[in-house]
Parts: C-alpha cells; structure tokens; sequence
C-alpha cells in the first residue's frame, strides 16, 4: 500500500493485503462482528431485514473484495469489478428492501440504507483497511442507535408535518379544516387516501403548517394530535412519519 500500514492492522499485527489463511479469517471475523451487530440493531427495532440479512450482505461483500485482491496478484488485473458488482448487487436488494404501508407511507428506508452500508464495510473490511472499516461501523451504529431520537425531536417540532385523518363521513372534511384553522394552522394540502378509495371510508393525507406562535412555542406535533383525536367525527388521526 505504498508504504501505508494500516493502524489497526500495525496494533494488532493484521496483513493488509497478503491473502495467507491468517489475514482472510480476521477479515472474515471482523466482518460477522460488525455486521450482527447492526442486523441485531435492526432485528431488536423488528425491521424486516435482521441478522442474517446483514450478515450475508456483509460477507459477501468481503468475499467480493478478498477476490479482487486475489486476481490482482495472480493475473495483475487493476479494476476490481467483482467488489463493484457486490454494490451494484447490495443496492439492489436494498430498494427491494423498501415497503409502502396502507397509509402511503416508506417504510424500510432506513435498513435499506444500513444494508447498503454494511456492503460498503465489507468492502472496507476485505481490502484490510480495519481503520477505516471501525470508524465507519461505529459512525453508522450511532446513526442508527442515537439519531432517531434527535431526528423525532427535530420532526415533532418542525413548522410542516402530515397527518392520516379517518373521518367518519365525508361531510365532516371542512369542519376538520376550520378547526384546524382556529388552532392556528393552514391546510396545505389534502389528498384521499387512494389504498381506501374503493372501501368507502373517508381517508385523508393531510398536509399543516403550523402558524400560531404560541402553538409552536408549548404545543409538540403529538400534543396537537392527541387534541384533534378528541374531536367526535374523527374515527382515527396519527402522524405521518
């Protein structure tokens, strides 16, 4: 590696690049390592793709690379398309990854990205670049661990947010938009639910903007819910996330 060694592989007397049954089985761990910790992440949050998945995504990955490397040495091949495929391959199971819920919502967009993720440190992982492979786990399991609390705060206090709205009849819709007017808000926009079109129920995807100063200064996306939930023509009301 030009004479870069690698400070992880120097601490612990790993080989970057010789492929002798020694490096491949640290690189082979590393990567199981790293990739059940984040597919039990995922598991524990009951997110579709799990341990395994992360598992299988991450070794193949490592596989892909350990593989280049060998063909680099034996017939001094200088494009590494075998760990260029892995990606192309691991980008397509990870939109394959991504569902649409009833209510119009993404869901799995974020373990689509962590799979994504995990292929990459395989990569990272199979070419010996421990350091950078350890940094980009930990950075990724925090991402996953910490933020959604952060973004949650973020999202429960932003000025726009949509809301699922099941009225009990159609002719309660305007009634809906001045209450929502009268508690200092704006209606963006609505749109009829199209996975209800056909069950005749009164399903809404409603857009607000939240313009009263005092609602944004004391009242949370959540508490202004709980309130409209209260309201009688409204059979069922929750944010859209």
């Amino acid at each position: 590696m030009n004479g870069y060694t690698d400070p992880v592989c120097r601490l612990f007397g790993l080989s970057e690049e010789l492929l002798g049954g020694g490096s491949i089985a640290a690189r082979i761990v590393t990567a199981m390592l790293f990739s059940a910790i984040i597919g039990c992440e995922r598991s524990g949050k009951r997110h579709a793709a799990g341990l395994r998945t992360f598992m299988m995504i991450t070794f193949a990955s490592t596989a892909a690379m350990l593989t280049d490397i060998y063909l680099s040495h034996v017939s001094g091949a200088s494009l590494y398309l075998i760990s260029a495929s892995s990606v192309i391959g691991t980008a397509i199971i990870s939109v394959n990854s991504i569902l649409f819920s009833a209510r119009s919502r993404i869901k799995g967009l974020t373990t689509s990205a962590a799979l994504w993720a995990c292929g990459i440190i395989g990569l990272t992982v199979g070419a010996g670049f421990y350091t950078a492979s350890l940094i980009f786990f930990a950075a990724i399991l925090v991402s996953l661990s910490l933020f959604p609390k952060i973004e949650t705060y973020l999202k429960n206090r932003s000025n726009h947010f949509e809301m699922h709205l099941e009225l009990k009849n159609a002719k309660y819709l305007q009634s809906f938009i001045m209450t929502i007017r009268v508690l200092g808000m704006t209606v963006d926009d609505i749109e009829t639910n199209p996975a209800y079109r056909s069950s005749g129920l009164s399903v809404y995807t409603v857009s607000v903007s939240v313009v009263s100063k005092d609602l944004k200064k004391y009242k949370t996306h959540t508490e202004i819910i709980e309130a409209l939930s209260t309201v009688d023509y409204i059979s069922h009301i929750e944010e859209m996330r």
